[in-house]
């Protein structure tokens, strides 16, 4: 595919949805022609703590894990699995029951613990097509790419999509495309709190608004932040939760408020900037979502999953 015809597709809006069935997108195997052939994956006998570090220095959301014999896909890990691990889901268990709270060794366990196995995926046999359509049907931000004996052999993601958008989409702003229902979080609020927020809502970032608030309408929410699942990965996978530790204990480290994480100088939108603006605003400053804000005021959030959508029309 070439960003050509991606252009081509776009402009065409005004007669339409994008077809991705046309014969642009819809060529066999062409879904390599987007996505990363550079693949760094880890075998399942990684530490936890050795996957948030390879995440973190790579900016990664997600890793495969692999067979190192065969190179065959075994598993997939993400910030989501590892904030599950930190108190947002059932995962925790393992650091709760198993490791009796003791958070230095917990982070030792192999990552085979937390990984998701059942990994939804495609083949190099694929069409770009079909990666659209799983990633919405799925809900995921990125499919391993495997070839015929099951080694993987490339991966796609939402942002590949943001990037080939980025300048394209000039007719359409993001007040038709954004989450108007924004959950939000307050400056207070400790890190094993966040985590539970975005897994229990699959969310990867949340607004952190002031704690004078009044209201719970996000139109009268007053930005002060923003936490992603990222920082929170960076807060493990740059070792910050260890240099302030006093005790071995998850409970210490997990108190942590969102304040001491939470990116201050947060990229915002506005309900009227066009859809191509953000995609320029996402591939400058390498972030999946944007908060809505007018007049000072959040109205929204607006993601690389929203964009997606709004390809397919």
């Amino acid at each position: 595919m070439r960003k050509k015809d991606t252009i081509n597709l776009v402009k065409s809006r005004d007669r339409g949805p994008i077809e991705f069935e046309s014969r642009n997108f819809d060529h066999e195997g062409d879904v390599m022609t987007i996505a990363g052939k550079e693949v760094i994956s880890i075998p399942q006998t990684a530490t936890i703590k050795e996957a948030a570090e390879i995440m973190v220095k790579n900016k990664f959301r997600r890793l495969p894990i692999t067979n190192p014999g065969t190179g065959k896909l075994q598993g997939i890990v993400t910030t989501m699995d590892i904030l599950d691990f930190l108190g947002g889901g059932d995962k925790f268990k393992i650091l709760d029951n198993k490791y009796d709270d003791n958070f230095l060794a917990a982070v030792n366990e192999p990552v085979k613990s937390i990984m998701t196995r059942d990994v939804i995926h495609i083949t190099t046999r694929d069409s770009i097509s079909d990666a659209v359509t799983m990633m919405l049907e799925n809900s995921v931000g990125a499919l391993p790419v495997v070839d015929d004996e099951g080694r993987i052999a490339g991966i796609v993601s939402e942002r590949d999509f943001v990037l080939l958008m980025a300048g394209v989409f000039i007719d359409e702003v993001t007040e038709d495309h954004m989450t108007p229902d924004v959950i939000t979080t307050t400056p207070g609020t400790p890190i094993e709190g966040a985590s539970k927020i975005m897994v229990r809502n699959r969310l990867r970032r949340i607004p952190v608004v002031g704690e004078e608030r009044r209201t719970p309408h996000p139109e009268d929410e007053k930005l002060v932040g923003i936490v992603t699942s990222t920082d929170i990965l960076e807060f493990l996978g740059r070792n910050q939760a260890f240099n302030s530790m006093k005790t071995n204990s998850a409970e210490e480290v997990l108190a942590t408020p969102v304040t001491e994480i939470m990116e201050r100088e947060v990229c915002t939108v506005t309900s009227s900037t066009t859809l191509g603006e953000v995609c320029e605003i996402m591939e400058k400053h390498g972030i999946g979502g944007l908060p809505v804000v007018d007049y000072g005021n959040l109205r929204g959030i607006i993601t690389e999953s929203d964009l997606l959508r709004a390809i397919t029309g």
